[in-house]
């Protein structure tokens, strides 16, 4: 695996750099920003720092450094002294998975500065995070290695179910795991394992799709998804960041004529960010906001939420989306569509909902109501089922907070035993 860092004004430079250099496979680890260097650094804006990946064929982890002693090691994995002796109770079982559970956590806390130190030792030039057959006999020789298959083992069945715990999909449980122990060594530190799933789970992930701006017109941004996930909500949250804190002129429309307060909903919101509001009932209709807007940075386009199994409502949103995409006299839009969802909805609901919009329109996802679930495992199972990169997630009500882009280390800590926590840099 290639991990490099590249530097620019803004995320999207440093990216394209990225791209540039090592091709559009390349997938985003991380993104901060870091002070200029120089005397007048201080007066200066920051920079971005983006981390990018690039994962080879037979590609290795090297083993990480480890942070906790023999004596946690040894713990963790086999509940050593007394309890290990004798049979537990339930009490005492409930106990040790608990304890288990703290001490990947804490790992999990410390893992990415772990990486980040790694990273910045990585020669820019040309240096890849892998092992090889020259530096096996000392990576098993290191502080801390695991005594025995059957050890490791046990943490690898211990981060397996977390994983179910977190209502990850047996299938993609088992393709992870599988993929780790091919390229499983024996008597590592568990470290490595831990790093190694950890980096994989980010890939599958991949890189982040947010709304892109379109230089030559308006970028159409359109939202759909079933009723009751929080589209409205969503749009209010995205329409001020953007209206807002980045100054872009920004115009509302709604198709949602089947709920009464709907439509007044994103009026109100309208009405608060100063921005216009127009309902469309009608093709035509939708033809002239276009026109009118055709100056505008950014047209929002709110859609009807319903049941996936309503075939009516779906020919009427297959209507409104080819209308919207087809070509306009003298007006250039681009499209972009986003899929809402609520990560509280049954994977095999979310797997039909996912099915039946693909049949009319590609779709980045955004996964709302994180605050009203403790697992996250849909998140992963409908980006690897769908194919759709997730964009944005929403924990919350609260407009404009409540809402960021989609982070894939925060996520796959918490789907590796983690807690939340909201705005985690």
């Amino acid at each position: 695996m290639v991990i490099k860092k590249f530097t620019a004004k803004t995320e999207a430079e440093a990216v394209e750099e990225a791209k540039k250099e090592l091709g559009n496979g390349v997938v985003i680890m991380n993104v901060k920003q870091v002070k200029r260097k120089g005397l007048f650094a201080s007066l200066r804006s920051k920079l971005t720092e983006v981390t990018v990946a690039l994962e080879e064929e037979q590609d290795i982890l090297k083993t990480v450094k480890r942070t906790v002693d023999e004596t946690d090691r040894i713990s963790t994995l086999s509940g050593a002294g007394e309890g290990a002796q004798k049979e537990p109770s339930k009490n005492s079982q409930s106990e040790m998975k608990s304890e288990q559970t703290a001490k990947i956590e804490q790992k999990l806390d410390s893992l990415q500065s772990m990486l980040e130190n790694q990273f910045s030792n990585i020669d820019t030039g040309n240096k890849e995070f892998a092992a090889t057959d020259t530096n096996e006999e000392t990576e098993v020789e290191a502080e801390g290695n695991i005594d025995s298959d059957s050890e490791q083992e046990r943490f690898i069945r211990l981060i397996y179910n977390t994983m179910i715990d977190n209502e990850i999909d047996e299938k993609y449980a088992n393709q992870l795991l599988d993929e780790i122990e091919k390229n499983r060594k024996p008597n590592v530190p568990m470290d490595y394992i831990l790093s190694n799933i950890y980096q994989k789970m980010i890939l599958k992930f991949g890189e982040v799709e947010s709304i892109t701006p379109f230089e030559n017109g308006p970028k159409v941004v359109i939202f759909i998804g079933p009723t009751g996930v929080g589209k409205t909500t969503t749009i209010a949250k995205l329409a001020s960041r953007y209206a807002v804190d980045e100054k872009k002129k920004v115009a509302l429309l709604t198709a949602d004529t089947y709920r009464i307060a709907a439509a007044e909903q994103l009026r109100t919101y309208a009405n608060i960010l100063e921005v216009p509001f127009r309902v469309i009932y009608t093709k035509e209709e939708v033809i002239t906001a276009i026109h009118d807007f055709k100056e505008y940075d950014y047209i929002f386009v709110d859609t009807a939420g319903h049941s996936h199994q309503n075939e009516q409502q779906l020919g009427d949103m297959k209507v409104l989306l080819d209308t919207l995409k087809e070509e306009h006299d003298d007006v250039t839009i681009q499209c972009q569509c986003f899929l809402v969802l609520s990560a509280t909805t049954k994977y095999k609901d979310l797997l039909k909902i996912a099915q039946t919009y693909r049949e009319l329109t590609e779709y980045q996802l955004i996964f709302t109501k994180l605050d009203e679930t403790s697992t996250l495992g849909n998140l992963l199972n409908l980006k690897l089922a769908s194919e759709s990169p997730v964009s944005y997630v929403t924990y919350g009500q609260n407009v404009p907070d409540d809402i960021e882009q989609f982070n894939a280390q925060k996520t796959v800590k918490q789907l590796l035993g983690g807690k939340f926590r909201k705005h985690e840099e």
